[in-house]
């Protein structure tokens, strides 16, 4: 099973936009558009578990809340400072979420 975490970004939210219009239209059933969302959870996955190269540190001035819940880990900390090569960008507040990447790259190294 893919994460559904990236239905929420602007991409995401254009994509289920379009697939409601096109239901309201009657140009494809609901279940249509749900395998599309299902093919966009697992494609956007895959491209962040195995394209994405560049990496970036973080430090934070303080932990505010940690959570573990079904193999999802959520921080929530303030006074983050970001780094990348030259970059820098400090922020007030910030919410991170991380999934096990693992189990996306092998659910789709299995299914080729």
């Amino acid at each position: 099973m893919s994460y559904q975490l990236y239905r929420n970004t602007t991409l995401g939210n254009t994509l289920q936009e379009s697939l409601d219009e096109l239901i309201q239209y009657g140009q494809i059933t609901p279940q249509l558009a749900i395998k599309v969302l299902l093919q966009f959870d697992r494609a956007i996955n895959n491209a962040l578990a195995t394209r994405v190269k560049s990496r970036l540190t973080f430090k934070a001035g303080k932990l505010n809340t940690y959570r573990f819940c079904d193999n999802v880990w959520t921080f929530m900390l303030n006074d983050v400072e970001f780094r990348e090569m030259n970059d820098f960008a400090k922020v007030d507040k910030v919410k991170i979420v991380a999934c096990d990447g693992k189990n996306v790259a092998e659910e789709t190294s299995q299914r080729r």
